[in-house]
């Protein structure tokens, strides 16, 4: 297995990364690592009991949005690989390189350095998915991508315009592909699977978080930040939809 651990990256300005702090490690139960790089952009939260599979980056030109970084004992391999799958390298650091996908979705091959055992659900939700929207144009290219890249099994979603990419047991990140309605840039949100959504919600919005839009099964919302994410209504330990009819 080439991909051994995951994280998922909200990225927000960095003007705001204190407020996204404040709000991300409230929701998590976790606590901020001490601030890294050149001019203090990225934090992990760190999960007592279990390791960290949360970072935030301050960023510097636009809204932000979410990407995913995938741990490897050898990223020159998984970088070789996603190159002759279609990526485009956009920064080698030398030991870890930032990539974008053929529709172009950032994303990071790091090092993986032992982490193994998942955070547990908090108040009754799991920040447990990193959703790819991407315009219908690139859509069947880049679910092929993910999917050879990564190796995880893939499964239709609960609409047809999702596909879900499973990782192997234990690792703690499933990843969506949405299909948008409409042609535009490739982003990404982070996904919080939640057993009671209104419950989370209400949660959320006391810790400063804003309801942007109503799904099927899920709720669309925006931190204090700015950045939107989604509470799905899953199993937060299965990350799988209720059984029964929806």
């Amino acid at each position: 297995m080439m991909i051994r651990w995951t994280y998922a990256f909200a990225d927000r300005p960095a003007a705001r990364l204190g407020a996204a702090c404040a709000f991300w490690t409230a929701v998590t139960g976790t606590r901020l690592s001490a601030y890294r790089g050149d001019d203090g952009e990225f934090v992990t939260l760190l999960a007592d009991g279990a390791d960290p599979s949360v970072k935030l980056q301050g960023v510097t030109e636009g809204d932000g949005g979410a990407h995913i970084d995938l741990c490897t004992e050898d990223v020159r391999e998984l970088t070789g690989l996603a190159r002759r799958l279609g990526a485009a390298l956009v920064a080698d650091h030398g030991d870890w390189a930032v990539l974008r996908s053929p529709a172009g979705q950032a994303f990071c091959a790091v090092p993986w350095h032992g982490e193994a055992v998942r955070p547990p659900v908090v108040s009754g939700s799991r920040l447990d998915q990193v959703c790819l929207d991407i315009p219908p144009s690139r859509y069947d290219t880049e679910c092929a991508f993910w999917a050879e890249l990564t190796g995880w099994e893939r499964r239709a979603g609960s609409r047809p315009e999702f596909a879900v990419l499973l990782p192997p047991a234990g690792l703690p990140l499933r990843l969506l592909l949405q299909r948008l309605g409409e042609e535009r840039p490739a982003c990404a949100h982070l996904d919080l699977a939640c057993a009671d959504v209104s419950a989370v919600r209400a949660r959320h919005e006391d810790l400063g978080a804003s309801r942007v839009h109503e799904g099927a099964h899920w709720t669309v919302m925006r931190d204090p930040a700015g950045g939107t994410y989604c509470l799905t209504g899953r199993d937060p330990e299965t990350g799988g939809l209720p059984a029964g009819p929806r």
